[in-house]
This record gives structure tokens, C-alpha cells and sequence, in this order.
């Protein structure tokens, strides 16, 4: 009578039941969806997938502009978090559509000078030596303030507007529509104006620096749950993670910084 060891076909039982689990965890694996404002995207990308890494949640982002994210919301989509500008995102809070008290603000970013890419950067590491930049550059450009989505259009143009040489550079300022800087890139314009994250983003152009601290504007980026989440435990994860020290030095790769 010839006897088989019986060992070989536990460890094939055993193996079968790890992979019966696994599959079972993985399909379980509960999932959000968040939406966020297109600019964001870049960073959004890394820091997900890091999130789901270390927490075992898996996340479905959806990405628009601002305006359309917070018509969504006000018209009851179904979502786990909304990422959006701080003032966006406490209206929304106050009208409903954000779970009260679950805010966090996760980033801001400066306003930004940029040049082509391997052109000169020229010293703006005061308001005096920013000053000096502007009466030497031959041209300066920023987004239309009437088509830009966000305030730093806005902030730059009444910024240069209120500088003791605003008479002396009118002339040379010219606006580009928001987020394109082919103007920049191909060298018709000297210097550039953007959120710092929109200019980290574009190969063809380089940040020369932030502007001097005593001129310096900041959106601030914040994270919220969506009032019919029904992943609310999930949600708040994901927010507390973006705060993380993993999610920040993403975020300050792509041109954020720590609220």
C-alpha cells in the first residue's frame, strides 16, 4: 500500500484560502470619490495614490473648474469629499452641501514670477529689487481678471496698478487668457505672472521665485465632506491624510505650501 504525504495538499488548501481572502479584501475595499478643481490635478494624482497605499481605500477623483465643482454639489451629486477654494468651500458648508465643521484647509500658494524656460531669472528678493525687475523688463504679462477662475489675476493686476511705478510700466503689461503661456514660452513676453503651481506645472516656462513677502497673496486650498457622503468615516481619512507629511511634500513639489 503506497501512502501519500498529506502536507502538499494542506499547503495548496491553505494557499487557496489566502487567495479566496485577498481577492474578498480587495473587492470590499470601500471607495470614495472626490472631486477637485482641475489645477489640482497634478499633485492629486500622487498624493491618491499614496492615500490608497498606506489606508487600503481606494479613490475615484473627478476634476473640473471651480465653478462647475460647486454646481455639482449644490445640485446634490453624489460625493465624498470636495476640494475647493477656502471661500468656496465655507459657502458651500453654509447653504448644506459640506458636512458642518469637517473643513480642512490642506494647502495654499503664493503668487509666482516666471520667465521662459533658460532665460535669466532677475532679482525680486525685495519690493525694492521686484521694483527695479519691472522698470528694466522690456514687457510683463498676467491672466484677464475677467476670464481667470481663481483671484490672483485679479490680485496681480491691482497689485501692479498700486506700485509707486504703475505709471511708468502700464505700457509694457499685456495680458495672455488664464493658464496659457505661449506669450512666455516662445519669448515675446519678458516676465510673467501666475499662481505658482500653474507656472511648476508648465515645462516651458520657470518659476523665478515667489513675490516679496510684503505683496504676497495666498489661495488657500481646503478639503471638505460632502453632505451626502455616505463614506463619511473614509472621507475624513482622506482629508487627515492630505495633511500628512507624504501628501505635503507632493503638494510643495507641484507649488503649495503648509496652510
Amino acid at each position: 500500500m503506497i501512502r501519500t504525504s498529506s502536507a502538499p495538499i494542506i499547503v495548496a488548501a491553505v494557499s487557496c484560502l489566502l487567495l479566496v481572502a485577498t481577492a474578498s479584501n480587495v473587492a470590499s475595499a470601500t471607495e470614495i470619490k472626490v472631486l477637485s478643481p482641475t489645477r489640482l490635478k497634478p499633485a492629486m494624482v500622487e498624493v491618491i495614490q499614496l492615500f490608497e497605499k498606506s489606508s487600503g481605500y481606494k479613490v475615484a477623483a473627478d476634476y473640473a473648474t471651480l465653478g462647475d465643482l460647486a454646481g455639482r454639489i449644490q445640485k446634490g451629486e453624489a460625493a465624498d469629499v470636495a476640494i475647493s477654494l477656502r471661500q468656496q468651500i465655507a459657502k458651500l458648508e453654509k447653504e448644506g452641501g459640506i458636512v458642518e465643521g469637517s473643513p480642512v484647509d490642506i494647502a495654499k500658494q503664493g503668487v509666482g514670477v516666471f520667465v521662459r524656460k533658460g532665460a535669466l531669472k532677475p532679482d525680486i528678493s525685495s519690493v525694492e529689487n521686484f521694483k527695479r525687475t519691472l522698470l528694466a523688463a522690456k514687457s510683463i504679462a498676467h491672466a484677464d481678471p475677467a476670464r481667470a477662475e481663481g483671484r490672483t489675476a485679479s490680485y496681480v493686476a491691482g497689485m501692479l496698478s498700486r506700485l509707486d511705478i504703475a505709471a511708468d510700466i502700464k505700457r509694457k503689461i499685456t495680458i495672455f487668457p488664464p493658464g496659457v503661456y505661449d506669450t512666455i514660452a516662445n519669448g515675446d513676453v519678458e516676465l510673467g505672472f501666475a499662481g505658482m503651481s500653474e507656472i511648476v506645472a508648465d515645462p516651458r516656462v520657470e518659476l523665478v521665485g515667489p513675490l516679496p513677502a510684503a505683496i504676497q497673496n495666498y489661495t488657500v486650498v481646503t478639503a471638505g465632506i460632502v453632505a451626502n457622503s455616505k463614506e463619511r468615516d473614509a472621507a475624513k481619512a482622506f482629508i487627515q491624510f492630505m495633511s500628512s507629511p507624504a501628501a505635503t511634500a507632493v503638494l510643495k513639489a507641484n507649488g503649495y505650501e503648509r496652510p
